[in-house]
């Protein structure tokens, strides 16, 4: 296997969101702004109007909008160009291998030594060491039936898209989400290693936090080829086990 280039630590300059249009996506987009840092979106074309409001009230320049599906390669090829870090909302959406397509595409196209920072929308297992609970090992498997027998949302490609990339020895950071909520932040959420832990048991987490984290990952060396789970520092696990 080639090795990945060892991590430069070059400043943060320009990112490139895919899936920006989306709740998560804005919040990032948002995050990323007032770090001073240049965005290139990436979004469906129905959804370019939506980020009109950032156009129109930050220097031109600062934000570049390119519609299209985001499993396109040659979309994602342009989009990544010259970014120092790429943050992907990974969605399973249809049955074409939307999700497996994207994080395949920014993995192949991204910067070399790029920080490459991926959602995905649930605990997902990755390796022995996770010990989901019954109640999510469930849900997943009842939705995902649902999901695939009404051809909306095929949840296996989400776990073939992240399996690539724990696959990959590209930078990359896989965040591990909980539920979500809406609401003001409560500041960067509490993240483990593996699924089970204790502190994660709350399963919640602030979207506005999870973009902050997402966002926040592309600095922080330790999250390299890491999957952290994480749960809302404000949650009763979290504030149950101060000291993890």
């Amino acid at each position: 296997m080639t090795q990945s280039p060892p991590l430069t630590r070059r400043p943060i300059r320009k990112v490139c969101i895919v899936g920006v249009s989306g709740k998560l996506g804005q919040h990032m987009l948002l995050h990323c702004l007032d770090r001073g840092w240049d965005v290139v979106g990436v979004c469906r074309p129905a959804s370019v109007a939506k980020l009109a409001p950032f156009q129109d009230s930050i220097d031109a320049g600062r934000l570049e909008v390119l519609g299209g599906r985001t499993n396109d390669r040659a979309l994602i090829e342009e989009a990544v160009a010259g970014c120092d870090g790429v943050l992907t909302v990974l969605v399973p959406w249809g049955m074409d291998h939307y999700a497996s397509g994207t994080a395949q595409a920014v993995l192949d196209y991204a910067e070399a030594d790029a920080r490459l920072v991926f959602s995905c929308g649930w605990h997902i297992t990755r390796d022995a060491h996770d010990q989901p609970s019954w109640a999510l090992r469930t849900l997943v498997a009842v939705a995902g039936t649902l999901a695939r027998w009404a051809r909306v949302v095929d949840l296996n490609d989400q776990v073939e898209a992240c399996n690539r990339i724990f696959a990959s020895d590209r930078h990359w950071t896989v965040v591990r989400g909980s539920d979500l909520e809406e609401g003001p932040a409560q500041g960067l959420p509490v993240w483990r290693p593996h699924v089970g832990d204790p502190v994660l048991a709350s399963n919640l987490t602030r979207r506005i936090d999870f973009a902050a984290f997402m966002v926040h990952a592309l600095t922080d060396p330790a999250l390299i080829q890491q999957a952290p789970a994480i749960v809302g520092c404000q949650t009763a696990s979290a504030r149950a086990h101060p000291a993890a």
